[in-house]
Parts: structure tokens; C-alpha cells; sequence
């Protein structure tokens, strides 16, 4: 992937890959998805040498946006892009769902910019398009760097696995029309980072994915 480095740095009680991307040779770059454990975090940062300039979120939920507030100021204020406005719902609760699972210093959290399906960012010396894909959260996005065939997939699609739609405000018809309409068509040859789990291609997805064979 051409500059394009990538740690993944699994955090909260739910193993989620927070990632630290950046442009090897500039080393601008950013971090996706804070669920927690900000002294991992910091750690890949420091490890990679990235000059971090904002912080990405696919989705709300607490595992993906719970330490976005907190990371935000010990990274000097960095602004936070993502998810789409959809899932604001979820980021004002993050402070009361994370002390049900003991997760009890996370903050509730508005992002800068809202995204919404098209736009672009400019992150660690890319351009990814945003892709809105709800249904395992209203406000999920995807996203997608042309030039790298890569994808930051937050919890739509998995290894062999799609993300769950049991959850408030999740739904299941909805999230298999994201997938079909919106993220398989991005090409077989796209590898993408999922929320949870080993990174994967969509044409591997396509082929042998389960839930994707029985519709």
C-alpha cells in the first residue's frame, strides 16, 4: 500500500483494532477508533513516530468512540471526523453504557465534522471516500482509499462474519443492503481493516462469507 503503514492496536474489553495510520515518509497520520486503553494508544503512536493530526470514527459505539474525547486533548486538541451525524445518539450515551461493562473513564463525545456518503478526508497522506453504511449503527461509515484498495471497515463486514444488529438501533435488512449495494461494489481486490477480528478482501468476503452465501 504505497506509504500507507497501519498499527493495530486491539483495545476495551471487546478487542476492538484501533489502528494508528500514517504516511511513512511524511509521517502524518491519524488515529481510528479510540474505544479505551489510551496508554496502548499512545504507545503505537510514539512507536510509529506519527505526527498524529486528527482522530477518525466509523461508528458510535463505545468500543470504537469511547476514549475519542480524552484522546483528543492529550493529542493537543486534533480534531475528531466521523462517524455520520446518525450516531450522535449513541456518542451521548457512551459514559453511561461504558460503566456497564466497568469501562467507567469514558466520555461522551461530539465529533468536529460530521461525514456523510461521498464526502472525503484527507488523513495520513490519503484520501479516503466516505462510504455511509448503516445498519449494525445508523450512523456507520466506511473508509475507502482508492489508491490503496484499502478500507477501514468499522463493524460492517468481518472475516467470514458481519457486524451484529441486536444492538439499539441496529437493523439487519439494513445492514445487508449497505454491504450489497455499497461495499462489495467498491471491487473483489479491496483488503480492509474490520472493527474486530483479521483483516480480510472483499473478494474473499464475496466467495465464502456465510452470511453473504445465504442471501
Amino acid at each position: 500500500m504505497k506509504n500507507l503503514r497501519i498499527l493495530v492496536v486491539p483495545v476495551s474489553p471487546f478487542q476492538q483494532n484501533c489502528s494508528v495510520i500514517f504516511d511513512e515518509v511524511t509521517k502524518r497520520g491519524a488515529v481510528v477508533d479510540p474505544g479505551g486503553d489510551l496508554d496502548r494508544i499512545m504507545d503505537a503512536v510514539t512507536q510509529s513516530g506519527a505526527r498524529i493530526e486528527k482522530i477518525l470514527l466509523t461508528h458510535g459505539h463505545i468500543d470504537h468512540a469511547g476514549g475519542a474525547a480524552e484522546l483528543k486533548e492529550l493529542l493537543g486538541d486534533v480534531a475528531i471526523e466521523g462517524p455520520h451525524i446518525d450516531d450522535q445518539w449513541h456518542m451521548d450515551r457512551l459514559a453511561e453504557r461504558g460503566k456497564e461493562f466497568g469501562m467507567n473513564d469514558l466520555r461522551n463525545v461530539t465529533p468536529d465534522r460530521y461525514l456523510n456518503d461521498g464526502d472525503e478526508v484527507e488523513a495520513a497522506g490519503c484520501t479516503f471516500k466516505i462510504i455511509h453504511a448503516p445498519g449494525h449503527s445508523p450512523g456507520s461509515v466506511v473508509f475507502f482509499s482508492a489508491e490503496n484498495n484499502f478500507a477501514l471497515m468499522g463493524d460492517v463486514l468481518f472475516q467470514n462474519s458481519i457486524g451484529r444488529t441486536d444492538l439499539p438501533r441496529g437493523d439487519h435488512a439494513t445492514l445487508m443492503a449497505s454491504i450489497f449495494n455499497k461495499v462489495l461494489p467498491l471491487g473483489d481486490d479491496v483488503q480492509f481493516l474490520p472493527g474486530h477480528g483479521n483483516p480480510s478482501q472483499i473478494g474473499l468476503e464475496r466467495r465464502n462469507n456465510p452470511f453473504l452465501k445465504m442471501q
